[in-house]
């Protein structure tokens, strides 16, 4: 399987984990930056979260590797926490836009 396959299985799975405070999956609220396979299998993922002081922050992102590495292909997986650029609603998919009556 290459590494474009791997990162749709990944975005597929972080698609069922959702944010505990919006009813919306994580990547379709916009908290994942990037999804990327490397030729040995290994996943880098760069993510944020809709405030440094989320609830969320300790488990989230272990949350994200632990769905990551439960993907068929993936070895290993390492989850980069950042602040830049920050958070904001314009990051959302218009289906979770619509979801929460924004549109």
């Amino acid at each position: 399987m290459d590494a474009l396959q791997l990162e749709r299985k990944i975005m597929l799975a972080l698609k069922q984990i959702y944010d505990p405070e919006i009813p919306v999956n994580i990547y379709d609220l916009g908290l994942i930056y990037e999804i990327r396979v490397d030729d040995e299998g290994k996943a880098f993922i760069t993510m944020t979260l809709t405030s440094p002081n989320c609830p969320v922050a300790e488990t989230l992102p272990v949350e994200v590797q632990e769905a990551a590495k439960d993907v068929e292909g993936i070895r290993d997986a390492e989850v980069h926490l950042t602040f830049e650029p920050p958070w904001t609603k314009e990051m959302m998919s218009e289906e979770a836009m619509l979801d929460l009556g924004m549109l």
